[in-house]
């Protein structure tokens, strides 16, 4: 009688063997976030040989509160590319929302929680206007959005009559909200990280995360499967100005008053060039919080790395664009997108 000899079951299981595969692992992480880790240990590594105290904790925790706001806004910015749209207009909103903490905080002697009330739903306001005006307006996300850069920047600028509001560094709510520590960390970096893990989950993890990449992928489609589209949309940006007033709210606490421009002007270009050296796909349904995330340190790192050598911040603006385009083309490149005028 014949005898068979049987590997045992765990040697042959898929999901054994896919997990001792590396490979598996680094496909896991995603070829950009790779890139993207690399870049960044490159600029960590360039700048702390050229000054040593680039490196330093207090100088990490100095880009880590410089890069919250700028990682709030890239963070929901993420979510509206997702979903086929963009917002331009994120950084005039923060710096409505400053203004408006401020004004508010000071109108009604001196309560925070007033002034981040207001804040909060002059935000949401904003945002569904935003929304109403793309989806029933039947206007173009860019245009819209470029008309509210305008336009929101205007209005910070006119309630505040063009300078700084109210004066909040002797409370103690908005002293902790801009210097204060929990563990170590920021209170700020503890905002940014628990808000990108709410986005991270809901997009990934729930009916409505989905339904989002439905819309951004194939919003015929999903129209077909019965989501309803503009709903949908409107809800998107009216998420952007809310977590824009936050960035608002903790612009006014780092800097100390309500700031119409200074600190938010710029914001935007930031967001979108972190959203797609993040691996949004800027025509939507792709995208992620952790890519965001690491795109948001590395423009962070290379920034404070740029003013730590006393490089002209002019040329800050000139790597933001620079990095832009370069995310673009890749973009362009994976995607196999025909050149412009050339043939296929």
């Amino acid at each position: 009688m014949s005898t068979t000899t049987t590997r045992p079951a765990a040697d042959s299981s898929p999901d054994r063997r896919k997990g001792s595969n590396p490979l598996t692992f680094l496909a896991t992480i995603g070829g950009q976030n790779l890139s993207l880790i690399g870049a960044l240990a490159v600029v960590l590594a360039l700048f702390g040989v050229l000054n040593d105290n680039y490196l330093s904790v207090n100088n990490i925790q100095v880009i880590a509160e410089a890069a919250t706001i700028t990682g709030l806004l890239a963070v929901v910015q993420t979510v509206v590319i997702i979903c086929g749209g963009l917002d331009i207009s994120v950084g005039s909103q923060a710096g409505v929302a400053s203004v408006v903490s401020a004004m508010a905080f000071t109108s009604a002697g001196a309560n925070p929680f007033v002034g981040m009330a207001a804040a909060v739903g002059v935000g949401i306001l904003i945002g569904v206007l935003n929304g109403v005006v793309i989806v029933y307006g039947r206007v173009n996300p860019t245009i819209a959005t470029l008309a509210g850069l305008a336009a929101y920047k205007g209005l910070a600028q006119l309630v505040s009559n063009g300078r700084a509001q109210g004066y909040v560094l002797n409370n103690d709510v908005f002293v902790f909200l801009g210097r204060g520590k929990i563990a170590g960390l920021p209170v700020m970096v503890w905002i940014l990280i628990l808000t990108s893990l709410a986005v991270h989950l809901l997009l990934k993890y729930t009916d409505i995360g989905r339904n989002i990449y439905a819309i951004g992928g194939n919003d015929t489609a999903a129209r077909l499967a019965g989501i309803n589209i503009n709903k949908y949309l409107v809800a998107v940006y009216a998420l952007i100005g809310t977590v824009a007033a936050v960035a608002g709210i903790l612009l006014t606490a780092r800097t100390g008053s309500g700031q119409p421009t200074s600190g938010s002007e710029g914001l935007e270009l930031k967001a979108i060039t972190a959203a797609a050296l993040g691996g949004c796909a800027l025509r939507g349904g792709k995208g992620g919080i952790g890519g965001t995330l690491l795109a948001v340190a590395l423009l962070g790192a290379l920034e404070n790395g740029l003013t730590v050598q006393g490089i002209n911040s002019f040329w800050q603006n000139v790597a933001q664009g620079a990095l832009l385009v370069i995310a673009v083309v890749i973009q362009q490149r994976r995607n196999g997108e025909r050149a412009i005028g050339l043939p296929a």
